[in-house]
């Protein structure tokens, strides 16, 4: 394996090549900030890039593996989502309204310093990470790696681009209606969005947001997820085990936030093909419509109310854009009583609602088409930003209203655009390893077929 193979390799198999002694972690490290100074270059991808510190930290971890530590993620590179806080840095949440250094780490990156895992940068994000791409005052547009005329997605846009790019095995991604399995979808990567309240430093949006993370490989998020979080079971084992026969709904109706958009056919074909290789490894696999009721109102509620928030609690609210200003005015109806019931309405709707429809995992789209051209929404104002991206990312919201693990799986190529396409599996609170299972076993049916 070479160098730039050993880069965009992943945690599990940098594990492997740590442990052999085939690579150090300062050589891989090393190499890992080149790659991310080029793909910074060709799609500007990262705020910044810590070489000093990250050499330093990779150097320690060297000299505790020599002295005989085995943690699983010691010596292994990451880049870090700039919503989450570095003490020292300005945490910017791609915006010039954030000014002061975080006075403390988030305790995610608390848990990933003591893991011995080293943070090399810190990667784009929408403002505020609102919007489903990833183009700033701030910072400028950040591109897709398979067509840079395309968005790699957002609000973890950049946290993806990088990783596609193979300029690092793994990045941290907020997910709080479609952040972390929007940009995997538009980028071709795996993108698992796990239960609400199993990994530290989620909660924002009224409790719409977890942490997770973008990967190239199912067993790479299994493996951060099963260090961080707290699932009550093995995920990398549930990754690697042939799940039992399931019951599997296809739903291609969405969310209803906003006028629906129809879907692509080339994403319905993806869809399909998808229940198709469910279907050869033995899953029982139907059609079933998911009735949601006044669900997207409930949701909505959260998450204007939650941009106006954190909006109101940036350094100078006046610095941020116009489109976010508009935007966060929105959420000025909703007071604490009206959260409280929608958070409610999210618990009580997700609550039966896969035992309800017969089924233990549902398959969707993630979106309703490829990924859209950088521009897409240039010019419009918040309303309308809102409304655009409630009928295209209208496959995501709902799960983060519920709390549900979803996981967003790449399902080929356009022939056109050379843009990724992508479904969504969602199961029921808990469930995380059920699914990761799931996921594991269709990446390695895919793989197989590419292969032929």
């Amino acid at each position: 394996m070479n160098i730039s193979d050993m880069v965009s390799a992943g945690p599990w198999a940098q594990r492997e090549l740590l442990e052999r002694g085939d690579i150090t972690s300062r050589q891989l490290v090393e190499a890992t900030l080149e790659a991310l100074t080029r793909t910074q270059q060709r799609l500007n991808s990262c705020v910044a890039l810590y070489d000093t510190s990250a050499l330093d930290a990779a150097d320690e971890a060297d000299r505790r593996r020599a002295a005989g530590e085995t943690a699983p993620l010691l010596g292994i590179p990451i880049a870090i989502k700039d919503d989450t806080d570095i003490a020292g840095v300005v945490t910017s949440w791609g915006s010039r309204a954030m000014t002061r250094p975080a006075a403390a780490d988030a305790d995610l990156i608390t848990r990933i310093r003591e893991a011995g895992m080293i943070l090399v940068a810190k990667t784009t994000l929408p403002e505020l990470a609102i919007c489903g791409f990833t183009e700033t005052r701030a910072f400028g547009v950040t591109r897709n790696p398979h067509n840079r005329a395309f968005t790699p997605g957002g609000s973890s846009g950049g946290s993806a681009a990088s990783v596609a790019d193979g300029a690092v095995g793994i990045a941290t991604g907020t997910d709080g209606a479609g952040s972390i399995r929007i940009p995997a979808a538009c980028c071709g990567l795996v993108g698992f969005k796990p239960t609400h309240g199993t990994m530290p430093s989620s909660g924002g949006w009224h409790g719409l947001s977890t942490q997770g993370c973008l990967t190239r490989k199912v067993i790479d998020s299994a493996l951060y997820l099963d260090t961080f979080g707290s699932f009550g079971g093995s995920l990398v084992e549930a990754s690697q085990t042939e799940p039992a026969a399931l019951r599997i709904g296809i739903d291609l109706h969405p969310f209803p936030a906003s006028v629906p958009l129809e879907v692509d056919p080339r994403v319905v074909g993806a869809v399909a093909g998808v229940g198709d290789i469910l279907t050869g490894l033995g899953h029982d696999v139907r059609t079933v419509r998911v009735r949601y009721g006044t669900a997207a109102q409930a949701m909505t509620a959260r998450y204007l109310a939650g941009i106006r928030d954190v909006a109101a609690g940036t350094d100078d609210p006046k610095m941020l854009e116009k489109r976010t200003r508009q935007i966060a005015r929105l959420g000025k109806p909703f007071g604490a009583r009206a959260i409280a019931r929608a958070r409610e309405a999210g618990r009580k709707f997700g609550e039966t609602l896969l035992e309800d429809l017969g089924i233990d995992v549902l398959l969707t789209p993630t979106m309703s088409g490829p990924a859209v051209r950088v521009g897409f929404w240039e010019g419009k104002g918040g309303l309308r930003t809102v409304l655009g991206m409630g009928r295209y990312y209208a496959f995501t919201p709902a799960w983060n209203h519920t709390g549900q693990p979803a996981v967003s799986l790449p399902a080929g190529i356009t022939e056109e655009e050379g843009l990724p396409l992508a479904i969504q599996l969602i199961a029921a609170r808990g469930d995380d390893a059920r699914l990761m299972g799931l996921a594991g076993q269709y990446e390695r049916a895919l793989g197989a077929r590419t292969k032929v």
